[in-house]
């Protein structure tokens, strides 16, 4: 659980078909995971009634960078870096996985995968990928349904569905930065696809 919609909807809806017993959703904070992010992720695991861990990313984020700074000299900080704490939380996902045999679910969606927004051995590593086959703006019109059903109280919280989605990898990175607007990008893959 991150934070995000995306996440959200993918805990929402194991929740719903596996019962929120049978659903842990998993907290992997780095140095550039924001606050609300944080809040937000707890706010959902508490409002689906889900189990929740914590497990910072940061001690394993640093041991890597400390590990690779030598073969990245003369590189500046790119995109492989932020992929590092993806492949981070890839890899504390498919290790909790092994060790219980539970299942992973990945979230990603059909806009970041379609456009290469999405980290292979990162957030792309998982057993089942319930929206992969779901564009980001309709992501959005999911969660408002599942709120809907859930009134008066929602399942997802409102600062998820309003802030700005992020994969909080750099600081104060958006996803604006590097794709359009979803409600641009969408229809055109939409008649690509």
């Amino acid at each position: 659980l991150s934070g995000g919609i995306d996440s959200a909807v993918v805990a929402a809806l194991a929740a719903e078909a596996l019962g929120p017993q049978n659903v842990l959703g998993v907290s992997m904070p780095s140095r550039y995971s924001s606050e609300g992010s944080r809040t937000d992720a707890a706010h959902l695991a508490r409002n689906l009634g889900i189990r929740f861990d914590t497990i910072p990313i940061e001690k394993m984020f640093r041991a890597a960078l400390e590990s690779l700074t030598p073969h990245f000299a003369g590189r500046p900080p790119d995109v492989t870096e932020e992929n590092l704490q993806a492949r981070l939380r890839g890899l504390t996902l498919m290790a909790l996985s092994n060790k219980s045999g539970a299942l992973a679910l990945t979230t990603g969606n059909k806009s970041e995968l379609a456009v290469g927004y999405a980290t292979l051995y990162g957030d792309m590593c998982g057993g089942l990928a319930p929206i992969a086959d779901v564009p980001k703006t309709m992501i959005y019109s999911l969660a408002r349904h599942l709120n809907a059903r859930a009134a008066p109280r929602p399942l997802i919280p409102e600062s998820t569905l309003t802030k700005p989605p992020s994969a909080e990898l750099r600081p104060d990175q958006k996803d604006t930065d590097s794709l359009p607007p979803y409600e641009i990008l969408d229809p055109i893959l939409h008649a690509y696809i």
